[in-house]
């Protein structure tokens, strides 16, 4: 067993690790355009941080956190999203002092223990953005913008924009008082957890996974039909803003999101078979649920990052191949090491990709080698070579070859020629 990975988790390397680093690197690039910058915040924090932030009636907190018991007897948690622990660090380093909004995004593990499948591991990555200090919803716009781009770059097609408001608190009271008295004729035909939560957070009864509970929850009142005028003009606003730059969507009121922090919008990205590639919103109560002293509003989003590549791969979207080997340098006699290791670590330096041997390897073996790793040139360096301060540089494609100083190979890498 030591030499098998627990279930739900995944070793990286080799071409998936390939593939996620390109994922990783087009999301930086682009969040670096938006004015965006990097956070990384710890994999575990006081457990009372998600009770609060997430939401103790959530799916998150119930059934899929890592929580332990440190030897200073405190309740820590392996962190299930980023949006808390970003906003916890937010407050902490007291970034509300700073010029607003505060555009932050992270590339972060993140753990929830729920059933392993394609594209939902118990140990996750997620890309997320979080822009905090206006109410604006233009935000919103923003975020939905730079999730239209990233899936363009990234090759995604037919990705649909699903939008709906759930109101804020004031709203959301009225809401939940119709949303009950629908539940409470149902009630009977409810899973024992959705009774539970209908009298903590009724709102958390329609994002359960039980058929039997979705089929009931079709008819039950929306949340767009009790905003209150605030709400309205800002769903509104946003739908124009998201008309005038050409992002379409749809108003799907289905759409609650399944954590307590979010307020008025939340969305979602779904392919062309229905599946949601990524989701957010905004949460305008979340810092001062952290922090009772600060009511700083706040919107943002997550994107699993495995999620996003099992779609890639279903959609069959070839991804650019990792830096080919430029120059193979093999080896002939002890002599002839350090020269040849030495003009590896020269062209290394200048960012040339450069491999040689260190097995003892035959030249003929050698050869092997270098063409298995698909090296574009090679050249072998013994006790010959170093007398005449010349080699021979092969062309491994063409087979065509030509004589090159030791001190000069980097200036020939990328010329042609015959002997």
């Amino acid at each position: 067993m030591i030499t098998q990975a627990p279930r739900g988790v995944q070793d990286w390397f080799g071409e998936a690790m390939h593939k996620r680093r390109i994922v990783e690197e087009t999301a930086r690039s682009l969040a670096n355009a938006y004015h965006m910058q990097e956070i990384i915040t710890p994999m575990f924090e006081h457990t009372v941080l998600f009770q609060r932030g997430v939401g103790e009636t959530t799916d998150v907190v119930q059934k899929e956190m890592y929580t332990f018991t440190d030897k200073g007897n405190r309740s820590i948690t392996l962190k299930p999203e980023g949006t808390a622990g970003t906003i916890r660090a937010y407050l902490e380093h007291n970034m509300y002092a700073e010029p607003a909004p505060k555009k932050l995004f992270y590339v972060t593990q993140a753990f929830r223990y729920e059933k392993p499948q394609s594209g939902r591991l118990r140990q996750h990555h997620q890309f997320g953005v979080e822009i905090v200090g206006s109410e604006s919803p233009l935000v919103e716009a923003e975020l939905m913008s730079f999730i239209t781009e990233l899936l363009k770059r990234l090759g995604l097609k037919g990705a649909k924009l699903h939008i709906n408001s759930i109101g804020c608190a004031a709203c959301r009271k009225q809401y939940n008082e119709a949303l009950l008295a629908f539940l409470n004729d149902k009630k009977d035909s409810l899973c024992p957890l959705c009774r539970e939560r209908m009298l903590k957070n009724p709102l958390r009864v329609l994002d359960c996974k039980n058929p039997e509970c979705r089929e009931i929850v079709k008819a039950s009142p929306r949340t767009v039909d009790y905003l209150d005028e605030a709400c309205r003009n800002h769903f509104e606003s946003l739908q124009k803003i998201l008309t005038s730059l050409g992002i379409a969507y749809e108003v799907d009121t289905d759409i609650v999101r399944g954590l307590d922090y979010y307020t008025r919008t939340v969305f979602e990205f779904v392919n062309q078979d229905g599946f949601a590639l990524c989701g957010g919103g905004r949460y305008d109560n979340l810092v001062k649920e952290i922090d009772e002293k600060q009511d700083i509003p706040a919107a943002g989003f997550g994107m699993g990052i495995e999620r996003i590549l099992s779609f890639m791969e279903a959609e069959q979207i070839a991804f650019p191949p990792e830096d080919p080997v430029a120059l193979y340098v093999g080896v002939l006699g002890e002599d002839a090491i350090a020269t040849a290791y030495g003009i590896v670590r020269r062209l290394r330096a200048k960012g040339i990709v450069c491999e040689t041997d260190y097995m003892g390897r035959s030249v003929k073996a050698q050869m092997k080698y270098a063409n298995k790793i698909g090296a574009k040139k090679t050249v072998i360096i013994g006790s010959e070579e170093l007398e005449k301060n010349e080699a021979v540089l092969k062309d491994m494609e063409s087979g065509e070859s030509i004589r090159v100083r030791l001190d000069e190979i980097e200036n020939a890498i990328g010329g042609a020629g015959n002997v």
